[in-house]
């Protein structure tokens, strides 16, 4: 298991509920969800990624 993937995807969970919750106070409410967007596209590069290196290794493991 990948322990630095899960700390990497919770500190952009972290950073992304504190820029949101700023910039909610701060009345932009609509930075505000454009940056949870942004950070839920992010992870989702991320696991894309992995998923990719996943399917690669099957690949080479079967010889496909």
């Amino acid at each position: 298991m990948q322990v630095d993937l899960i700390f990497r995807i919770a500190a952009i969970g972290i950073l992304v509920a504190v820029l949101n919750q700023l910039l909610v106070r701060s009345g932009r409410e609509e930075q505000a969800m454009m940056t949870t967007l942004a950070g839920l596209v992010v992870v989702l590069m991320i696991l894309l990624q992995e998923i990719n290196t996943l399917f690669e290794t099957v690949r080479t493991l079967f010889g496909l």
